[in-house]
């Protein structure tokens, strides 16, 4: 019974000794684990096509864990958790920011982390939860939530592109190359002509030039003509007022000076008789000018009318 007895407590303490070194390598393995790699939460408030448990977790180009579950917020089912495992070294600051990315064109998703300066502290979780990342906006992930709309949009495209090409359209195209080639034929053979076209409208432009320029010049003369003749004309006029001035000054001294003669009668009329012819005279000359302006203003402005010099 006493060897019995030792036996069995020999094999009890060798159990326990097992269990416990077990025990202490799973603890051992579960602190290189804590160690090694660290758990977070991405909050996505979109749809996560192409994203599934294993996709890769890139950070600036480089992976650096990989998507361990993903599940609906149970508080929100429009929203979705992935939960992602990282490697213990990876810098994951306050201000990292993740997104949706689009690895190829069989549509398979990752998770992208970008930014994180090196002066924000590092992410930590808060009441023993994981670290919580939101997820930005993505652009793929628009498109292929619209990917029905885009697919409809790429029919009504091919289904315009096949009418536009219908056996019909096809035979007009065509008779509108051959009719275009046709009028590049005729040109090519009216070469010659166009060439001489072409030349006689260079030597046209050339004459319509030279033509300007004589017009230009004319006018100019014409111009220094009309100045001229013009101050001739006002000097003329200016006389001729100055004469009628005079005229009425002499009236008026005859008339202040002969008025005790005119009420006797002849003096007053012999004496007044010159100023009357004067004012006859230059009326006349006024009369003259005026006739000459109104029939001939142009050969009179221009000198081909040559005027008489008036004399007061």
């Amino acid at each position: 019974m006493e060897t019995r007895a030792h036996h069995v407590l020999i094999g009890l303490f060798t159990v326990l000794v097992v269990a416990g070194a077990l025990l202490f390598g799973l603890w051992l393995a579960k602190s290189s684990v804590d160690s090694e790699f660290k758990d977070y939460e991405v909050v996505f408030n979109e749809a996560v096509s192409g994203l599934s448990k294993g996709s890769a977790v890139q950070y600036s180009g480089i992976k650096v864990g990989d998507v361990v579950s993903l599940r609906l917020d149970p508080k929100d089912p429009r929203r979705v958790l992935a939960r992602i495992r990282l490697g213990g070294e990876t810098p994951i600051k306050e201000d990292t920011q993740a997104k949706l990315a689009l690895t190829g064109i069989t549509g398979t998703s990752i998770i992208q982390l970008s930014g994180g300066t090196p002066q924000s502290p590092e992410l930590r979780g808060k009441d023993g939860k994981l670290p919580i990342i939101v997820a930005s906006p993505s652009p793929i992930a628009r498109l292929l939530n619209n990917s029905d709309d885009v697919m409809s949009s790429i029919n009504r495209l091919l289904y315009n592109a096949n009418e536009m090409l219908s056996p019909e359209n096809v035979e007009r195209l065509g008779k509108t190359l051959a009719n275009l080639e046709q009028t590049t034929g005729a040109i090519a053979e009216q070469r010659g002509d166009i060439r001489q076209a072409m030349q006689q409208l260079s030597a046209i432009g050339k004459q319509a030039t030279a033509t300007l320029e004589q017009t230009t010049a004319l006018m100019r003369n014409a111009n220094g003509l009309l100045n001229d003749q013009g101050k001739q004309m006002f000097g003329s006029a200016e006389q001729a007022m100055k004469s009628l001035e005079q005229s009425t000054a002499t009236i008026n001294t005859l008339l202040t000076s002969n008025q005790d003669a005119l009420s006797n009668g002849m003096q007053g009329l012999n004496g007044l008789a010159p100023a009357v012819r004067e004012l006859r005279d230059t009326l006349s000359s006024l009369r003259a000018i005026s006739r000459r302006l109104e029939s001939n203003p142009s050969g009179y402005l221009l000198g081909s009318d040559t005027d008489k010099e008036f004399t007061p």
